[in-house]
């Protein structure tokens, strides 16, 4: 619009006002943008303050121009002022405003730079203003129309206000806020040139409407809304961009007063001009006389604010919540922890700059869901804590409901859009811990139980968490499970049903929990996987397993070892590199690995799971499908993956002898296997039956309670030098581990 309506202004044929240009084009280029703007606040389902104030600021620019067209549509004059100008100030207004919310959002702790920056900017502008206007300003002090013509010098000031209030912002950060918003400097620029121009053409009398100087407020109105639209597509999440130098502002101001000055002492210049020039020196000057305070001041500030988010961090969140517990006395508060769920493996999936940006975007909207005496920190990862002073469990409850609601929304990441929800444990000062570090412990355990039952929230209730049969273990065990060698591997053996010899044996994980004792994995893998850990746990797994592995074959019983892979390894394209290190430190090929992945695995980042699978399959490394027919996935996979083996899954199996159906499935799934050249391995083999029919199928291998337990290594050895000196009958494993359920 704004494009056409140039080039009606530049091809016009006479200065009579034209109804197509200077009507219709005319009214066209304010109020698009407007009606964009609006589309934008509903798009942004009216939660973004500084869009709401945008579209309004763009509307009372429309407004303001309808009404000047209209008059001069009808041939009459439109004084200045008007009631036009009334929309035009409500722009400049609305504007302001609107920055401010962007200071106050984006920049809590650096208001009064950018206050003061923008302050110096805006004097030393209008010091050069007031020397370029100074036939204007004579004017305003001497003649008739003074009101005109300082409503007339006031628009550029303003606008030039604005770019100073914008470029302040950038430079007291040392980054742009975000994406477009240098169409908002140019489009004010442009603003600020069509005022002055017009300032100067009304002093003189001879500003008609429909020169090409309207284009510049119309290719000005235009930029500011596309600025409109790039914050609300950027949806808070103050995309960087090039860097702002940060005395950018008041070094041209400096600058700029130092010329006005200069030239002052050749020529005459207005005493306005001098007058605002020395002020923009003196104000300038405050920040060098406090420089050494400052820096001080920015570097407590960086080190207890979050980088990637703009929030307190845990070192902020540690020293500030002791000091608003002990000043609340007897009040209640409440300590609100939030943990996103499913985000590893959006992160891991999708590439950790977009893992970055929603982490931007959930600490906006958790922001504008709390009050501002409520305390927001970053904890690290995804993890997030809330402060709510004043605040007993039923409050607490609704707070979290509403955060809950507001993370609940879709994600625009920059043309991918994400879902992504969270849990929340609550505790409450003072019924269940008077201290930062015994509340976040027990909203910890709250949060996990939150998890584990997928209800969104939970409240600490005074006892320890437990979900099931299943400990809620605290993040801080995990670490120590890691940290301090608790976790052990046992050996299951896996026999060749053709000939009776192990195959191989597969390596499952078990905790020796310093005060629950062994531990099986259904009862804390799970938890690892919530934490994060898994990466960490499985790289221990795999050296341990490669380490008995290397261990057998300096004894001359070379054997295979199976491990199960989780859904973040099998995507993580260093495993192959990692795998190949830790078998050449230890001397081993790789091809003496197994890695059992399930099909529910593959249903997520097909394509990149395929590029790690194959290059560790390429290295020799053996991919087996772990609990096979259990899932609800395509058998694409089958032909899509580089796949080497095929396990059963036990309930077949354990149906199998009662229930002709599942013996049918069993038979097939063998023919299956078989005609895409693939192993077959059965699971779950409890009884003679079982095995029997088994070999009688075809199948490959079996494992199961008939043959072995998983056992520790040790017990492994000893099972296995009984069958050396006892083998079993060819056909049928008769000579059994006697810790084994047959007799």
């Amino acid at each position: 619009m704004a494009a056409a309506y140039s080039a009606g202004l530049a091809f016009r044929s006479s200065g009579d006002f034209s109804p197509l240009v200077d009507g219709f084009l005319d009214l066209l280029t304010v109020w698009v943008p407007a009606v964009v703007g609006w589309l934008m606040v509903h798009r942004t389902r009216r939660r973004r303050p500084e869009i709401i104030l945008a579209a309004g600021a763009l509307s009372f620019q429309a407004a303001g121009e309808t009404y000047y067209v209209v008059k001069s549509a009808a041939g009459e004059d439109v004084p200045l002022p008007s009631p036009a100008d009334v929309g035009y100030l409500g722009f400049y207004l609305l504007m302001l405003a609107t920055l401010a919310v962007v200071i106050r959002r984006r920049l809590p702790d650096m208001t009064w730079a950018v206050v003061l920056d923008s302050a110096v900017g805006a004097l030393g502008a209008a010091a050069m203003l007031a020397v370029v206007l100074d036939p204007i300003l004579s004017s305003v002090l001497d003649g008739p129309h003074s009101v005109a013509m300082a409503l007339g010098a006031a628009y550029p000031l303003l606008d030039l206000l604005l770019v100073a209030a914008v470029i302040g912002i950038a430079a007291s950060t040392g980054h742009s806020v975000g994406r477009g918003w240098g169409l908002l400097v140019l489009g004010l620029l442009m603003f600020t040139g069509a005022d002055i121009g017009y300032a100067l053409l009304e002093l003189n009398g001879v500003y008609v409407v429909g020169t090409p100087l309207d284009a510049a407020w119309a290719l000005g109105i235009a930029l500011i809304g596309i600025w409109v639209v790039t914050q609300a597509r950027n949806d808070a999440s103050g995309n960087e961009s090039r860097p702002v130098p940060s005395q950018a502002v008041p070094a041209l101001a400096t600058v700029a007063s130092l010329v006005v000055l200069i030239l002052g002492t050749q020529v005459r210049v207005a005493m306005l001009a001098v007058v605002l020039a020395s002020l923009t020196l003196a104000l300038a000057a405050l920040p060098l006389v406090f420089r050494q305070r400052i820096r001080l001041a920015d570097m407590q500030r960086q080190a207890r604010t979050d980088e990637l988010t703009g929030l307190p961090n845990r070192r902020a969140l540690y020293t500030d919540v002791p000091r608003r517990l002990a000043s609340n006395g007897r009040r209640h508060s409440a300590v609100l922890l939030l943990d996103l769920n499913k985000f590893k493996e959006i992160n891991d999936s999708l590439g950790h700059d977009v893992g970055d940006a929603l982490l931007i975007q959930v600490a906006a909207r958790l922001s504008g869901q709390l009050r501002p005496t409520d305390l927001l920190a970053r904890m690290g990862g995804d993890e997030f804590v809330a402060h709510i002073d004043n605040c007993g469990v039923e409050e607490a409850q609704a707070v979290a409901l509403k955060l809950r609601a507001a993370l609940a929304e879709p994600y625009d990441l920059g043309g991918v859009t994400v879902h992504v929800n969270a849990s929340i444990g609550i505790s409450c000062c003072p019924d269940q811990g008077q201290d930062l570090t015994m509340l976040l412990r027990r909203a910890d355990m709250a949060m996990y139980t939150a998890k584990s039952t997928h209800g969104g929230q939970c409240v600490y209730d005074g006892g320890e968490v437990i979900s099931g049969t299943t400990q809620s273990h605290p993040v801080q065990m995990l670490n120590q499970a890691l940290r301090k060698d608790q976790l052990l591997l046992h050996f299951q053996p896996k026999i060749d049903l053709g000939t009776g010899d192990v195959r191989g044996v597969e390596a499952l994980v078990r905790w020796q929990h310093p005060d629950l004792g062994l531990l099986q994995p259904d009862d804390f893998l799970k938890r690892f996987e919530e934490a994060g850990l898994m990466p960490d746990l499985t790289g221990i797994v795999l050296g341990k397993a490669l380490d008995q592995a290397a261990a057998w074959a300096e004894t001359g019983r070379p054997l295979s070892v199976a491990v199960n892979l989780s859904a973040p390894s099998i995507i993580d394209s260093g495993l192959p590199d990692q795998i190949g290190a830790m078998a050449a430190e230890r001397g081993l090929s790789p091809s003496v690995l197994v890695l059992e992945i399930t099909e529910d695995v593959l249903v997520g980042d097909r394509d990149r799971a395929c590029e790690v699978l194959t290059a560790l399959r390429g290295m020799g490394v053996r991919i087996a499908v772990d609990d096979f027919g259990k899932g609800y996935s395509s058998l694409s996979y089958l032909r899509e993956l580089p796949i080497d083996e095929l396990k059963l899954d036990k309930s077949f199996i354990l149906s199998m002898t009662d229930d002709s159906r599942a013996t049918a499935l069993v038979v097939s799934t063998i023919d299956l296997a078989h005609s895409l050249g693939l192993d077959m391995t059965a699971e779950g083999v409890e009884s003679e039956d079982a095995f029997r029919a088994l070999s009688d199928y075809g199948c490959d291998v079996a494992q199961g309670f008939f043959m072995s337990r998983p056992v520790p290594a040790a017990e492994l050895d000893a099972w296995l030098a009984v069958r050396r000196h006892h083998p079993p009958r060819t056909g049928l494993f008769s000579i059994l581990y006697p810790g084994s359920s047959a007799t």
